[in-house]
C-alpha cells in the first residue's frame, strides 16, 4: 500500500510539468498580448507602438522565452504567483477573493448531487422495472438534457413569480456575495440556488451510474452465493453489493469535483458570482498570461490531487488494490 501511494504521488510531478509547458507555450503561440489588448482593445485597432513596447518591457514580455519560462516555473515551485498583468493586483489576493466562493459552490453542489443521486440510483436498481425505476430514469434523463444555467434562470424566474403571487412582493437571490462566516443566512440565500441548479444536473448522471453499477454487481456470482446462504437482502446489498458498486461512483464524484472547481462560468454569470471560472475567462480575453498560467496550474493541481484521492479511496474500497 505504501509503494502504491508513493508511486501515485510521484506521478503528479510529470503531469504538472507537462501542464506548465503546454500552457506557457500555447499562450505565446496565440497572436497578440495584453499590451495590444490594453492599448488597442480586444477587437484590435490603432495604438501607440512605443507605448506597447514600454508595456511589454514592464511586463517582461520582451525577455527570451527561456527566461520567462524559468521565472514561471520558479514562481510555481516557490508558490510566488506574481502580479496580474491586467489588474496589477497580486494574484494571491485575487485568488483569495474568488476561491472561497468556488469551493463553497462546489461542495454544496456535490452534497446536493450525492443526497439526490446515490439514493435514487440505489432505489432504481433494487426496484428495477417498477414505477420507481421509471421515475428515477426520467429524472436522470431530464437532468442530463437540461443545462444547469438554464435551470438556474428558471429558478430565478420561479422565485420571482411565486413570491409575487404568494406575498405580493417579488424576491430573488442577493446579487452581492457575502462570506459564509460573516453572515450565514445571507450567504445561503444566494448560494443555495446555484448549488441546486448545478447539483441537480450532476445528480442525474450520478443516478444513472449508481443504478448501472449496482445492477451489474447484483447479478454477480458471489451475490447469488450470499443469497443462497440465507443472508438477509439488506445485508447482501449493503455489505456485498453496494461497496463494490461504489467504485465507479467514486470516480464520477472525483471528476465532478475537479470539473466544478475548474469553474462554472455561465452559472456564475447567471447568479452574479465572481468565482475563479469567470476570472479565468476574463484573463484569457485580456491575454493576461500571468493569471492564466497560474489558474491553469491550479486546475491541474486540483485534477491530480483529486485523482490521487480517488485512487486512495479505491484502495480502501477494494482490498485487492491494497494487496
Amino acid at each position: 500500500m505504501l509503494r502504491h501511494t508513493i508511486k501515485r504521488v510521484l506521478l503528479m510531478f510529470p503531469t504538472l510539468l507537462g501542464a506548465a509547458v503546454l500552457v506557457f507555450f500555447l499562450l505565446r503561440i496565440v497572436p497578440g498580448d495584453i499590451c495590444e489588448v490594453r492599448f488597442g482593445g480586444v477587437e484590435g485597432g490603432t495604438y501607440d507602438t512605443e507605448a506597447v513596447e514600454i508595456c511589454r518591457e514592464q511586463n517582461g514580455l520582451n525577455e527570451p522565452l527561456s527566461v520567462q519560462f524559468g521565472r514561471f516555473i520558479s514562481g510555481v515551485v516557490t508558490l510566488d504567483f506574481g502580479v496580474s498583468m491586467w489588474s496589477k493586483h497580486p494574484i494571491v489576493d485575487e485568488l483569495g477573493q474568488r476561491l472561497p466562493l468556488s469551493i463553497q459552490l462546489t461542495l454544496m453542489a456535490m452534497v446536493v448531487s450525492i443526497i439526490i443521486g446515490i439514493p435514487l440510483g440505489i432505489v432504481a436498481a433494487l426496484r428495477q422495472d417498477t414505477w420507481l425505476d421509471y421515475l428515477a430514469r426520467s429524472f436522470s434523463v431530464v437532468g442530463i438534457a437540461v443545462p444547469s444555467f438554464w435551470f438556474g434562470i428558471m429558478i430565478i424566474v420561479g422565485l420571482l413569480v411565486s413570491t409575487h403571487v404568494l406575498f405580493d412582493q417579488p424576491w430573488m437571490p442577493p446579487l452581492e456575495y457575502t462570506p459564509f462566516f460573516d453572515d450565514p443566512i445571507s450567504n445561503l440565500e444566494q448560494m443555495i440556488w446555484p448549488a441546486l441548479a448545478v447539483g441537480y444536473r450532476f445528480s442525474a448522471s450520478l443516478t444513472r451510474w449508481t443504478r448501472s453499477a449496482l445492477l451489474e454487481i447484483l447479478h454477480e456470482d458471489y451475490v447469488r452465493t450470499a443469497r443462497a446462504k440465507g443472508l438477509l437482502e439488506k445485508i447482501v446489498t449493503r455489505r456485498h453489493a453496494l461497496r463494490n458498486a461504489l467504485l465507479p461512483v467514486v470516480t464520477i464524484l472525483g471528476m465532478e469535483f475537479a470539473a466544478l472547481m475548474s469553474g462554472l462560468v455561465v452559472t456564475e454569470q447567471v447568479f452574479n458570482l465572481n468565482g475563479i471560472g469567470k476570472w479565468f475567462v476574463v484573463s484569457i480575453d485580456n491575454h493576461d498570461f500571468t493569471s492564466t498560467q497560474m489558474l491553469v496550474m491550479l486546475f491541474a493541481l486540483i485534477f491530480v490531487v483529486t485523482n490521487f484521492v480517488v485512487d486512495m479511496l479505491y484502495a480502501w474500497l477494494d482490498p485487492r488494490i491494497r494487496y
